[in-house]
């Protein structure tokens, strides 16, 4: 019986790391430079996007590996993940995190997410381009820049703060 039991979770976490690849296949590939990820001929300045609070947020690395992660106020996946990049945010100095709201009906909206989630890094107000550029096409989607903004991690849907941490580095 305990044999059938390991064997079926092997099979199990087999399954769930091929689907993870599978969806990730429509993402910027990793060691990706952010400059070529963005076609010159596109007017998306990710330097300059508005924030919650009306200021402006780079999604450029500034320094640090940076995580950006993309969220849709009302994904259900990203209330649950949301804490663990908070967390990792908070317990490691080396790392930023931008966080972009996307498909929002209304700031109100993201507003309401990020205090309910008590959350500390800057929330940017994406766009259809911007979602178009970083080829965004599930929640929660996240994008690990090194200090020379290349891609050197991503990933969609849950991920832990040992999973996070583990793909900054």
């Amino acid at each position: 019986m305990l044999r059938r039991l390991v064997l079926q979770a092997i099979v199990f976490v087999i399954a769930f790391q091929l689907i993870s690849l599978l969806r990730e296949t429509s993402m910027l590939s990793t060691d990706t430079p952010l400059n070529k990820a963005i076609p010159a001929q596109q007017t998306l300045n990710i330097e300059n996007i508005p924030t919650l609070m009306g200021e402006t947020a780079s999604l450029k690395a500034q320094g640090k590996t940076t995580i950006l992660y993309f969220f849709a106020p009302w994904c259900k996946i990203c209330h649950a993940s949301i804490g663990n990049l908070q967390t990792l945010f908070e317990k490691n100095e080396n790392i930023d995190v931008v966080a972009i709201a996307m498909d929002y009906s209304s700031t109100d909206e993201v507003l309401d997410f990020t205090s309910q989630h008590q959350l500390t890094f800057p929330i940017a107000l994406g766009t259809q381009a911007l979602k178009k550029t970083f080829e965004v096409s599930g929640y929660p989607s996240y994008y690990v820049l090194n200090i020379d903004n290349v891609i050197v991690g991503k990933s969609m849907g849950y991920s832990s703060q040992l999973g996070l941490y583990l793909r900054s580095l």
